[in-house]
């Protein structure tokens, strides 16, 4: 892809769960305009290369596994050790599983550890890192949230929405404790977007299951995202700090 000058000209973002629909969007979006992404996969080594190579090389890769508590960290220093100094980080790596209520403990408890470790507490390390490297010369977080977190979830995928509420509650302590050393956090939280992830649950519960109560009846395309994303990383939005963007086709007003 061709790039030109823009509004992220000069930047470097660390972008988690790159390779996903939704990742790979927003490192698209970045690099349209300007900036320089870090590219984080979890096992997928093979698509990181051709979304480097469909950003014209524009960034870098790096490999980590979400759910070791030690991968996030390590993942920041690797990151930082490619580009120098990093502008943002897009914290969007999420998994989302299902256990009933009545599963047995043991599993019941390792869904919600896993899911808890891999959408938010490696977020809140890579959170951590971030604003150590940003006091001083500033920058900006982004978290992936979700209508979830927002209004409740599925019995069966409570660990997701849970998951997903801290997220927009990191983002808020982020914006008030830090945002007068320059260093501001904004949450997406989309509803239903056209991923694998929705893909599988249409397969298991149906397209009007996850169509219901949407609008303007359809999912939001992942490009949407990515654009959001890259708006929200602006310098120019300075005052966006503390802000949870809906991107729900209206199935959830606040």
């Amino acid at each position: 892809m061709s790039r030109t000058a823009g509004h992220l000209a000069g930047r470097n973002v660390l972008v988690t769960g790159a390779t996903g629909a939704i990742g790979q969007a927003i490192c698209v979006a970045l690099a349209a305009e300007g900036a320089r992404v870090v590219i984080h996969y979890g096992r997928n080594r093979a698509a990181a290369e051709a979304l480097l190579d469909r950003i014209g090389g524009a960034g870098w890769i790096v490999a980590g596994d979400l759910a070791d508590p030690a991968a996030a960290t390590q993942l920041w220093a690797e990151a930082e050790a490619l580009a120098g100094r990093l502008h943002g980080l897009v914290n969007n790596a999420g998994i989302r599983s299902e256990v009933a209520v009545d599963a047995p403990l043991e599993q019941w408890q390792a869904v919600w550890a896993r899911e808890l470790q891999v959408n938010f507490l490696s977020a809140v390390d890579l959170t951590r890192a971030a604003i150590l490297h940003f006091r001083g010369v500033g920058g900006r977080i982004i978290n992936m949230a979700s209508r979830a977190g927002q209004r409740g979830y599925a019995s069966n995928a409570m660990a997701y929405g849970a998951s997903k509420a801290a997220l927009i509650n990191l983002t808020k302590s982020v914006a008030q404790s830090h945002g007068a050393e320059g260093i501001t956090a904004v949450a997406i939280a989309p509803g239903w977007v056209r991923t694998d992830m929705a893909e599988a649950f249409i397969a298991q519960h149906g397209a009007a299951a996850a169509l219901a109560g949407i609008p303007i009846g359809a999912m939001a395309e992942a490009a949407e995202i990515g654009e959001l994303v890259a708006f929200a990383l602006r310098p120019s939005q300075a005052s966006l700090n503390g802000a949870v963007l809906d991107v729900n086709g209206g199935s959830y007003l606040r």
